[in-house]
């Protein structure tokens, strides 16, 4: 084996290297905005428990829109915000998970 060829292998997976750090450092910027989004969305959720006096699982198997005094649009809105948590949670649990399989966990 040349030593051409052993530097040319180095360099390629520091750039690997480089590149997956980028790849996480991106990854957990994301997760850090999904949970800042959950949050939010939380409190929003905790708005309409606050306001109705039920929870947002009571609202959604049992309530309908002429039980809101915003009606439709509110009824659409927390609708959609459990909705949304849900799509987010589901989202942010795959990611916790995601991690970085270097070279030598691959074979390479």
């Amino acid at each position: 084996m040349s030593i051409h060829f052993v530097i040319e292998m180095q360099v390629i997976e520091m750039q690997r290297e480089q590149t997956a750090q980028s790849v996480m450092r991106a990854l957990d910027s994301y997760k850090a905005r999904l949970r800042n989004s959950v949050e939010r969305t939380r409190r929003r959720l905790a708005d309409f428990e606050t306001r109705y006096q039920v929870t947002t699982a009571h609202f959604l198997k049992k309530m309908t829109a002429e039980d809101l005094a915003g009606g439709d649009l509110e009824y659409v809105e927390w609708a959609g915000e459990a909705k949304l948590l849900a799509g987010l949670e589901d989202e942010l649990g795959e990611l916790e998970h995601a991690h970085y399989a270097g070279g030598a966990d691959m074979g390479i």
